[in-house]
């Protein structure tokens, strides 16, 4: 039974997750792409009305965050103070909405969570020590056979791995395959795109390795949880990392919060990039299961962002730096750009070219310049209020069909996760928008209404005039709820300037324009 929230006008109660990245370096492009589109999602379910807790954080018990530290020559907890709090700083750089952000190093939640999920896990004889010696790749905190390498070198970072020996604490995750592959032949888990689950199930099918969770001392350098009983080992990164989902609401300290967005939560959403996709969806459900928890309900894989066509990283010099280039635009532009232009689910390259070229050709010239031509004839013809459109008209016409159309074909891509095609939706209407407002010529009809010696012609130029600016308005409104999830700034704006006051309407909710007091003014989107 679900249970109702005293935030939720839904009754549904939502939580949806970032990844935590790595802060052996400041954050970059490709996990911008990762935050817009979980704040979209989290934004639009709290404008379907549900009860949303939306979480972020950083990774910071990392061997790779040693190394950088060493590079840079600062103290490791220096070094993670300082990329941590530029990951903090996208939050009004991109205009994020997350309610909370942990971090595994400094956050009091944390490590009690992790050690109360390490013994959970060792009281069901999941966890055990032994000897092993195995390939190591540092830029993924993991463990690789031979034949997963592709001519010796990691298949994610082209790096050959390091020769690892040492005895460590080991999960079993092969106990849990038939139970995992069970889960996902009923879609327990839904995993989107489904290319994904078939590469999860081909992973369990291939049979399930258990799997390291602890380095020693010596190697960690002496950075990270230590292994709850055994201090000379301390906590691997990933099952120390992906516990943050549930240490954030008060898993070993608190757990309220844990009971409504984890225990009755209607959904438990994880946005994560392909490359860790194995841990999301094979490693934590394992863990989860042997802890007694609920699992999550869906995982959304994005692609990775390439930049000019080439990936990013620190050798190629080609990292770039979301804050300064949503400074320059603005966040919803960038946000716009990402959201769009790169396919959910698929890789997608990021120039800068074709950014300005976004903003310029489809934000300025086509939704900026549809809402000051509108507006400004409204003030220029209708004394700046919305007029009453004559009767009949709301029944007929053709852009008010599409407008009550979008709302819906809109909330059922973001629902699939479908964000450029949300967004193609909204663009293919403002085209039409614009069509409308070649075809009924308003100038024209104020020109005639005003000077036309014939009464009865005068009065239906006026007629058609008050009609044609009026489904204009409403187009403009419904644009404005419509990409409230995705370009919240932009919404906000544009229902400023048709005279709404407090709280926008949710998506596809309309409100009553006529009379409305409308403000042309700075347009949406300044030349740059």
């Amino acid at each position: 039974m679900q249970i109702a929230s005293p935030n939720s006008k839904s009754g549904f109660r939502r939580y949806v997750t970032t990844a935590i990245p790595y802060v052996n370096a400041t954050p970059h492009i490709g996990f911008a792409l990762e935050m817009t589109q979980a704040d979209t999602l989290a934004r639009f379910y709290r404008l379907s009305g549900d009860d949303v807790r939306f979480l972020a954080g950083t990774d910071e018990n990392s061997i790779k965050n040693v190394q950088a530290a060493d590079l840079a020559g600062v103290p490791v907890a220096e070094l993670v103070e300082r990329n941590a709090t530029r990951f903090q700083a996208l939050k009004e750089s991109l205009d994020l909405s997350f309610d909370d952000f942990i971090r595994t190093s400094a956050d009091t939640r944390h490590r009690p969570g992790a050690e109360r999920l390490w013994v959970a896990c060792f009281e069901t004889g999941d966890i055990y020590k032994r000897a092993y010696r195995g390939l190591y790749c540092t830029g993924c905190e993991q463990f690789y056979k031979p034949d997963e390498l592709l001519d010796g070198r990691c298949p994610e970072h082209g790096t050959v791995p390091d020769e690892v020996e040492e005895e460590n604490w080991f999960f079993r995750l092969s106990r849990y395959a038939d139970r995992l592959r069970e889960i996902y032949a009923r879609r327990g888990i839904e995993i989107v795109p489904s290319s994904r689950r078939n590469e999860v199930l081909a992973w369990i099918e291939a049979g399930l390795d258990d799997f390291s969770i602890s380095r020693s001392v010596k190697r960690a350098r002496g950075w990270g949880i230590p292994v709850p009983g055994d201090p000379e080992q301390v906590i691997y990164v990933w099952f120390d990392a992906l516990a943050n989902y549930i240490t954030a609401l008060g898993y070993g300290t608190d757990d309220a919060l844990l009971s409504d967005y984890w225990r009755h939560a209607t959904s438990r959403e994880h946005v994560i990039g392909k490359g860790i996709t194995r841990f999301h969806a094979v490693y934590w459900p394992a863990m989860l299961l042997s802890a007694g928890l609920k699992l999550p309900t869906r995982i959304l894989v994005h692609g990775y962002v390439t930049v000019d066509g080439r990936k990013i990283g620190k050798s190629a010099g080609n990292a770039i730096d979301p804050i300064p280039l949503a400074g320059e635009f603005g966040a919803d532009p960038l946000r716009y750009y990402l959201l769009r232009h790169f396919r959910s689910t698929d890789d997608g390259d990021f120039s800068h070219e074709r950014f300005r070229q976004a903003y310029h050709s489809e934000l300025a010239a086509q939704l900026g310049n549809l809402a000051h031509r509108v507006l400004s004839m409204i003030e220029r013809y209708c004394g700046a209020a919305v007029p009453t459109p004559p009767d009949g008209h709301v029944e007929g016409d053709r852009l008010l069909r599409g407008a009550a159309e979008l709302s819906g074909t809109v909330a059922g891509h973001l629902r699939a996760y479908a964000f450029h095609c949300a967004l193609d939706a909204v663009w293919m209407f403002i085209a039409a928008a614009n069509r409308y407002v070649t075809e009924e010529e308003p100038w024209a009809l104020a020109k005639a209404s005003r000077s036309s010696r014939d009464r009865e012609s005068a009065a239906q130029c006026d007629a058609r005039l008050r009609a044609a600016l009026y489904s204009l308005a409403v187009a403009l409104q419904t644009i404005a709820a419509c990409i409230a999830p995705l370009l919240p700034g932009t919404s906000w704006r544009l229902f400023d300037k048709l005279g709404e006051t407090g709280q926008p309407p949710a998506t596809g909710e309309a409100r009553a324009l006529v009379g409305r007091r409308v403000e042309a003014g700075i347009p949406l989107f300044p030349k740059r």
